[in-house]
């Protein structure tokens, strides 16, 4: 059973904090932090504790825009895209991994949004990650 980190109030989820409960995965993590905050998407972390789920949870945002939330956990840290239905064929176009589009479409409906949710564990998933980040940033 996956258990999910971060779940002290007092203690903010700081590159350190992150470090020590991520291991060796916090590389991976650091290197998404870099891409996504980089010129060229220019997106934001917001990492806030949330009552309501008991944790610590990252918007990550470009300008008002939530592109995706990030989760972490034991082992990976989780991504959670939220499109309409609109977005469908876009995502079906998009060059990433079948079981990323799989996965999606066994998801159930929250609402009228469509969640997408991606563990990271290893360097080669940001490839992907980084296709859906950019496709959802420029989503209409």
């Amino acid at each position: 059973m996956e258990v999910q980190l971060l779940r002290e109030q007092e203690i903010f989820p700081s590159r350190e904090v992150l470090q020590r409960v991520l291991g060796k995965v916090f590389e991976v993590w650091a290197e998404m932090e870099t891409r996504v905050t980089q010129s060229e998407l220019a997106l934001t972390l917001d990492w806030n504790y949330y009552n309501d789920g008991k944790s610590w949870l990252c918007k990550v945002c470009h300008k008002k825009k939530t592109v995706f939330w990030l989760s972490v956990w034991e082992g990976c840290y989780k991504t959670t895209f939220f499109f309409l239905e609109r977005h469908l064929n876009g995502i079906a176009d998009l060059d990433i991994s079948e079981q990323i589009k799989e996965d999606f479409c066994r998801m159930k409906p929250v609402g009228k949004l469509l969640p997408m949710v991606i563990s990271i564990d290893r360097q080669e998933q940001l490839v992907d990650l980084l296709k859906i980040v950019k496709f959802k940033k420029d989503a209409k």
